[in-house]
């Protein structure tokens, strides 16, 4: 779920190299048509999940020049690179486990009991089933085959907000411990 089509999975292969080398995962690449087509790529750093304005021009920066060279769109493009964001999509079992015990919307690429669309909270994953316990449904939890799932995302919720916050806290928190590190070592 992290590409739809070949040029996104194109898109990727050249993206996920220079994004680790950045210290950053790839999240979701999609090329999206318009009058000038669009490549959005949503990326995180990998060690809090955050994404900085920096990361972003820095993964756009490293993405374009290699971009260039291989030209994998020949049509003019804009690239958007950007943090996933709070309501983030969910494009790989790690973050269905990652983000258990939130709410998620999930969307089949086929009806399952009457239905393709699925609300609720994350419960877990097991044998590459996520399992989401259904809103308004007590006690009904449905185990749905990953590669069942055309799109998922994160609802925003207070407990979300309050993570995100917690994770942005965080780094911070680790980024002015290591600035007065560097300048400690300045010092001596």
């Amino acid at each position: 779920m992290k590409t739809k089509t070949n040029k996104d999975e194109r898109i990727l292969a050249l993206a996920e190299p220079i994004a680790a080398d950045l210290g950053l995962h790839i999240v979701r690449v999609r090329v999206m048509a318009g009058k000038r087509q669009t490549v959005q790529i949503m990326a995180e750093r990998i060690k809090d999940g955050l994404m900085s304005v920096e990361n972003c021009a820095d993964l756009s920066r490293e993405l374009s020049a290699i971009m260039e060279v291989e030209d994998p769109i020949s049509d003019p493009y804009m690239l958007e690179v950007s943090s996933p964001g709070l309501d983030r999509p969910l494009t790989d079992l790690a973050a269905f486990e990652f983000y258990e015990g939130y709410m998620a919307r999930i969307e089949l690429d086929r009806l399952v009991e009457g239905r393709k669309r699925f609300r609720g909270t994350l419960a877990g994953v097991e044998d590459g089933h996520v399992d989401i316990n259904l809103d308004g449904e007590s006690d009904s939890t449905a185990s749905i085959p990953f590669d069942w799932i055309a799109e998922a995302k994160l609802l925003i919720t207070d407990e979300l907000i309050k993570k995100g916050q917690e994770a942005k806290e965080a780094a911070q928190k680790d980024s002015e411990s290591a600035d007065s590190n560097s300048t400690a070592e300045k010092e001596d």
